[in-house]
């Protein structure tokens, strides 16, 4: 019985399309896959997604094969950056009489100029570049535009009142993509346009390795690894902490360090991680609805998969973020450099805000005129530090080693009740 209602609830968060009502008899479940929402979208989708980089090398047979796979696993998004003929195709092939099942992110501004995809702002390009994707993905629509590369502030300022921006809203307002997006590797950009209340979907490069990297820095710059923080970039923690409160949500790419660098042994970091604690590390964050898998070929894809079974122990992505250790939770506090207010903690059984009643506990400790003010902020708060039942399951959760329940203990005797 029990195992009955899980595939049920799991049916039920899949059973849908932005255009119309999945046709549940082509569904093929996999109730190990968990669903969120796309922030305000009103789309449900699969918390593991899938790239387009495999459908180039592929013939249509080939292409069919591996989208069987991927719908088999119960993966309902997919992102198409790349403006590829080739590409386009064997993906619109691969979801012939069943393109109700695929959530489309496609992007806006990328062009085929014949000999390869480029990235462009022309709108003569820009309109031809997208309707040739309709065409190729043998549809009239996809749910998420999604504005192509935007790494500067001053780019995306130039595109907001721009042709290119006028163009895109008239594409939603013909139906011909039901939301806009924006992808993004820049901390700065992303922030202006979520900020700009024109984007529902940030498209963004997050990983445990680039999380630490200096925020001006964009991966491909030289010796961008160079000089890593101990923790995530405050500009990173406001990015993310903005999408959450106002239910923007973040697709993610680059899951894996962009090339796989954080699955080699010479990974930046230091430790060789596995897939599912890459996986695990981004969804982790309450902002992000889905982790966006490149994989190459059906290995690769095999590989991811194996998260949707894995085991909290096989998850736990602690030694990438506390010094490429593997040492237990306790050590590791030790160590703690401090919490950041990620909120990866969340959600806490007992409501309580763990990364507020943090931000207050550091106030405090400044100054007198500091804890008199973190004290009234701090009587608000719907929940107190003294709800706090134990559990750990935020300590199991903080990827810096906080010793959440000890600050909790500190805040009840800083703040009272």
């Amino acid at each position: 019985m029990k195992q009955i209602i899980i595939i049920l609830i799991a049916a039920a968060a899949f059973t849908f399309c932005a255009c119309s009502t999945i046709n549940k008899e082509n569904v093929k479940m996999n109730p190990a896959m968990n669903y969120n929402e796309l922030g305000n979208t009103g789309l449900k989708v699969s918390e593991l997604s899938i790239g387009c980089g495999a459908f180039e090398e592929m013939d249509t047979a080939q292409a069919r094969a591996f989208m069987d796979i991927v719908l088999d696993s119960g993966m309902n998004y997919i992102d198409i950056y790349d403006a590829n003929p080739i590409t386009r195709s064997n993906i619109g092939y691969a979801l012939r009489g069943r393109r109700d099942q695929m959530i489309i992110q496609g992007h806006i501004g990328s062009y085929w100029n014949g000999t390869q995809y480029e990235r462009t702002r022309d709108l003569e390009k820009t309109k031809k570049g997208f309707e040739e994707m309709l065409r190729l993905l043998e549809t009239d629509h996809i749910e998420v535009g999604m504005i192509h590369i935007v790494d500067k502030t001053s780019e995306w300022e130039e595109i907001e009142n721009s042709p290119f921006m006028d163009y895109v809203k008239q594409l939603k307002a013909e139906g011909k993509i039901k939301h806009i997006g924006v992808s993004s590797h820049n901390i700065n950009a992303a922030l202006a346009a979520v900020k700009s209340g024109l984007i529902e979907v940030l498209m963004f490069s997050l990983n445990p390795l680039f999380d630490r990297m200096q925020p001006d820095v964009l991966p491909w710059d030289k010796g961008s690894f160079d000089n890593l923080n101990a923790g995530l970039d405050p500009k990173r923690v406001e990015l993310y902490n903005y999408c959450q409160r106002n239910n923007i949500a973040i697709t993610v790419m680059k899951v894996f360090g962009g090339g796989g660098r954080l699955l080699k042994e010479d990974s930046p970091l230091g430790v060789k991680l596995t897939s599912t604690q890459c996986i695990s590390y981004c969804l982790n964050y309450p902002c992000v609805a889905t982790a966006i898998c490149g994989a190459k070929n059906k290995e690769e894809l095999l590989d991811d998969l194996k998260y949707l079974h894995a085991t909290d122990a096989e998850r736990n992505f602690t030694a990438a973020v506390v010094g490429g250790t593997d040492k237990s939770t306790e050590e590791s506090n030790e160590k703690s450099t401090g919490c950041t207010y990620c909120n990866h903690c969340s959600p806490c059984p007992a409501g309580i805000d763990i990364a507020k009643v943090n931000e207050l506990l550091d106030k405090a400790a400044k100054s007198d005129k500091d804890k008199a003010q973190a004290q009234a902020e701090y009587d608000k708060l719907s929940h107190h530090a003294s709800e706090c039942v134990g559990c750990g399951a935020c300590e199991q959760r903080c990827p810096f080693g906080v010793p959440v329940r000890q600050r909790m203990k500190e805040a009840v005797t800083v703040f009272g009740e």
